[in-house]
């Protein structure tokens, strides 16, 4: 498919991928991150590609007409600095932004050299407004359509689809 996304959630180890950093500091930004991103989302990581740890996914439209998934949460430990997708960009978070600390920003980037640089507190609330405003777009749990060959569907975890608001189905 012409239209296909390079980026897909792959089956690979988060935990691998982030036990294999060479430098401890970096090891412990990921898993800080990657627990801010799991508690904003209710959703487990998953691994987007070589070096994308996301979190849950929403449902994007491109310029050219097609769809596809992403992350509605990730972050990449880069050569110089993490990479943090905010997918809904920073405009509507102009006065978390004043108060975050030392980073600079893309169109929906956010690049930290370390984590120390910024309050975490002010960075935990900016994850959750950025996964308050993707909510419409939320990819629903279980989610297979249009998932090209060799990725993985993505699954919320029972607990994430109760505080969704949704009651899990049991079994009779």
């Amino acid at each position: 498919m012409a239209n296909s996304p390079k980026t897909v959630p792959t089956t690979a180890s988060v935990a691998v991928f982030i036990d294999a950093m060479a430098d401890a500091q970096r090891r412990a930004d990921c898993q800080a991150l990657s627990a801010m991103m799991q508690a904003a989302t209710g959703e487990t990581p998953v691994l987007w590609g070589s070096a994308i740890i996301g979190f849950g996914a929403y449902r994007q439209t491109y310029a050219a007409g097609h769809t596809g998934d992403w992350p509605l949460l990730a972050f990449s430990p880069r050569k110089n600095d993490f990479s943090i997708y905010i997918m809904s960009g920073f405009e509507p978070f102009a006065d978390l932004m004043a108060r975050l600390g030392r980073h600079k920003t893309g169109k929906c980037c956010l690049y930290l050299k370390h984590l120390a640089d910024v309050d975490a507190t002010v960075l935990r609330a900016l994850l959750d407004a950025a996964v308050r405003a993707l909510a419409p777009r939320r990819v629903a749990a279980n989610h297979a359509a249009d998932a090209p060959e060799g990725s993985v569907a993505i699954k919320r975890p029972r607990a994430a689809t109760a505080r969704a608001g949704r009651t899990p189905s049991t079994p009779t």
